[in-house]
């Protein structure tokens, strides 16, 4: 490419970018260029809504999933991507496309999504059906339903109208951007300065439970020199955002034995241990009062770089508005900063069930049992954290046991309990000075003139592990849709100006240079 067209394409990418980065805070598209990247990208809006029409709880049918699957090989073929479906064990297939002007011996990048969404109860929804999208406007305290023409129709649509179904945030709208991102570029008559590969999940809603198996089995068509997880919602600035990791979770049940079943508490109360009692007294002593857990060894290994500190300090955050927003007083923070403190292992009670708290009696339970997920980070794997709490337990005198106790099990030992793990997902913490990260942020700072907010780790948990360690490659995270999106729960949306920014964040990705 010569100099002067390179100056020519930067510029108008520059400009483009700029505008439509714009869009995520302000009001209206009053300064919008009618360019024709504007008008590529508007151009899918329609393939967007007929995405949401589709039912996708994986959990529910396995017919619909493939339903979306094949819709989606089909539209990707017409965007460009050689598609296809990759078999998946449980019959929900995944879907691959690959861009048809890759280059072979460019640097390629992994792009994941998944298309899978959260169960629905239609009658928790403020419209006819999660599965047929409408258009609202904010009105006051509530919202206005708008004729879906006035988004088709409209060569100005307002930023701030949003389209509201199922997964039109969780995860069907950054699937949409980078066709819309790749068909913006077509339309132009550019080319990407990068190969393409699409991998798009089925199953994530329910822990992607067989990704790794796909991933395996497919490797060598999958491989690549980074991923980038299109995933998560943006910063609550709505400023585009990277973030380089997520922590992993681990999940146990822990159940403490009493009587052989339910007594009388009138005629044992005093006389017999209660399970239940048992259990409270241990979970709190888990933690001090300041919520920071006690159990030795279990923050050890924990380094906070200078990077982390730097970019943390760098991101803008409101504790106490935070706070508010979750309906609670102030936080208990682990660290000063709400973001540091996600650098840190968490153990979190789930739930706490004895005797039948449906119809409650009076009596001393046969046992208590509780639901914790632990929240873990690269140093502080789950298994470890989970052996670290059962020798707590140990040196607190209770005899740990597989499964219900027997009699002479019980006649030996007064404090009686079982854990059980129940299944995990490892933490991801990619460096703030990764090739991957610095492609992302270079690419947002020249075509869109936006230093991104850079998060070196969220507090959820996102199956990465699949591919950061089944194609040993780096992985970052790419939010794009609005925070306040209401994903996994009734009224899901997204903001109409988050679709056309996402799309300009990935299309300047595209065609930036990437160096590994």
């Amino acid at each position: 490419m010569s100099q002067l067209l390179l100056v020519h394409v930067v510029n108008r990418y520059s400009l483009l970018l700029s505008a439509l980065c714009a869009l995520v805070t302000t009001p209206s598209f009053a300064t919008q260029p009618e360019t024709p990247s504007y008008h590529s990208v508007r151009s899918t809006l329609n393939d967007y809504l007929s995405f949401l029409t589709l039912p996708n709880v994986a959990s529910e049918s396995t017919k619909d999933m493939v339903i979306n699957a094949k819709w989606l090989q089909k539209t990707y073929s017409a965007y460009g991507f050689n598609s296809r479906l990759l078999a998946e064990p449980d019959g929900m297939p995944m879907v691959f496309a690959e861009y048809e002007g890759n280059v072979p011996g460019r640097p390629t990048v992994l792009f994941y999504a998944h298309f899978d969404g959260q169960a629905v109860s239609p009658e928790q929804w403020d419209q006819a059906s999660p599965w047929q999208p409408v258009l609202k406007i904010k009105d006051g305290d509530s919202w206005k339903t708008l004729p879906m023409t006035s988004l088709l129709e409209s060569t100005q649509p307002n930023p701030e109208w949003r389209v509201f179904a199922r997964s039109a945030s969780d995860d069907k709208a950054p699937i949409m951007m980078l066709l819309a991102a790749i068909k913006s570029l077509r339309d132009a008559g550019k080319a990407p300065a990068i190969n393409i590969k699409v991998l798009l999940d089925s199953r994530e809603e329910n822990g992607s439970p067989t990704l790794k198996k796909v991933i395996q089995a497919n490797r060598e068509v999958l491989y690549a020199d980074a991923a980038i997880f299109m995933d998560g919602p943006i910063h609550d600035s709505n400023k585009p955002t990277i973030v380089y990791g997520h922590r992993g979770i681990s999940l146990i049940e822990l159940t403490v034995y009493g009587p052989k079943g339910n007594i009388h508490s009138g005629h044992f109360g005093n006389v017999v241990m209660n399970p239940a009692e048992t259990l409270a007294s241990l979970l709190a002593s888990f933690k001090d009062t300041d919520g920071r857990v006690v159990i030795p060894g279990y923050y050890e290994g924990i380094q906070i770089t200078q990077a982390e500190k730097q970019a943390i300090a760098r991101i803008p955050i409101d504790h106490k508005q935070l706070a508010a927003s979750v309906g609670v007083s102030d936080f208990k923070l682990l660290d000063s900063n709400y973001y540091t403190s996600l650098l840190y292992p968490s153990l979190n009670i789930n739930s706490v069930v004895a005797a039948d708290p449906d119809k409650p009696r009076t009596v001393i339970p046969a046992k208590a049992t509780t639901r914790i997920d632990i929240r873990t980070v690269s140093a502080t794997p789950g298994k470890r954290q989970v052996e670290l709490i059962t020798s707590f337990m140990t040196a607190q005198g209770f005899h740990l046991t597989d499964s219900e106790p027997d009699d002479k099990v019980r006649s030996e030992h007064q404090k009686l309990a079982s854990v059980t793990y129940l299944g995990g997902a490892a933490a991801l913490q990619t460096p703030l000075t990764s090739p991957v990260g610095a492609w992302v942020k270079a690419s947002m700072e020249h075509y869109g003139n936006h230093s991104p907010i850079e998060i070196p780790i969220m507090g959820g948990t996102v199956p990465t592990e699949g591919i950061a360690e089944g194609l040993g490659i780096p992985v970052v995270l790419l939010p794009l849709v609005n925070r306040d999106n209401n994903q996994h729960a009734p009224n899901e949306n997204l903001r109409i100006g988050n679709y056309f920014a996402g799309s300009a964040i990935l299309e300047g990705l595209l065609l930036t240079e990437f160096k590994n």
